[in-house]
């Protein structure tokens, strides 16, 4: 992939570990956006990944992530139409705060459900990186929507980022700042893909997080590392992705659950 004049290498932000391997969890209260999700590849590793915001769908509660997260094809994020990828009903381990860990199911891929249908649109194939995963019943209860250190999410954002404008993510699973602040760099393929460069970058580990726009509603998952300068980043399109779940997934309509806590503006970080 190219943008504006920079060379740019795609990969993928999960990451191997092996399968005893266990990473902190999230500091937060309860299972919501910032858990870490864990996808057995093989006997011996697990992808690491990270959940972006809470749905809901024909009742049952999910947590999104992306949907390269169950990826069995390498290391690179390619197109969602062609790489191999583990089935809907993969088993997807959901770390708790209090340390402990829970069974949830892919209920969902955008990969999976592409690949069934032939999907032949090159951007969508490339961009439409997103997952849902279905929480039991009995984990439901422990489930707050609310992001951690910023509030929100508002709602979901459905016109786009303009360039310059400022985004926060909550990415704590990778041992740097858990909350991220940076820059839009502005949106592609017709408002599939945005840009943005945070401090520090999202890396491996931190696929699928959930991006907020400067008024708190959440526009976007993360998807891809650029290997520039700034080591921007590639966040998929939520409401993109959301429509298509929703027309295509076999769950109905999918609904973004809003926070419980009000968005925290910058100047209160």
């Amino acid at each position: 992939m190219k943008r504006a004049g920079v060379v740019t290498i795609v990969v993928g932000l999960s990451f191997l570990v092996p399968a005893t391997a266990s990473a902190a969890p999230p500091a937060a209260t309860a299972i919501g956006p910032g858990a870490e999700l864990l996808i057995p590849v093989t006997a011996r590793s697990s992808s690491v990944c990270t959940a972006d915001f809470v749905f809901t769908a024909g009742g049952a509660t999910f947590l999104g992530m992306a949907a390269h997260c169950a990826g069995i094809g390498g290391s690179d994020a390619g197109s969602g139409c062609a790489e191999p990828t583990l089935p809907v009903g993969t088993t997807v381990l959901v770390h708790h705060p209090d340390g402990l860990t829970s069974h949830a199911t892919m209920a969902y891929s955008s990969w999976v459900t592409m690949q069934q249908r032939g999907e032949r649109d090159p951007q969508r194939c490339e961009f439409n990186d997103f997952a849902l995963v279905a929480l039991n019943a009995a984990d439901t209860a422990l489930v707050d929507p609310t992001v951690p250190r910023l509030g929100g999410p508002t709602g979901l954002d459905v016109d786009g980022v303009p360039s310059g404008t400022t985004v926060y993510s909550y990415q704590p699973n990778d041992g740097a700042t858990p909350v991220k602040k940076g820059t839009s760099l502005g949106d592609g393929a017709a408002g599939q893909i945005h840009y943005v460069a945070t401090t520090p970058p999202g890396v491996p580990g931190d696929s699928g997080s959930g991006y907020l726009d400067a008024h708190g509603a959440a526009f976007g998952v993360l998807s891809t590392e650029f290997d520039d300068a700034q080591k921007s980043n590639g966040v998929g399109d939520l409401a993109a992705a959301l429509d298509y779940a929703g027309r295509y997934g076999g769950l109905g309509r999918v609904a973004l659950v809003a926070g419980t806590a009000p968005f925290t503006r910058s100047s209160e970080l």
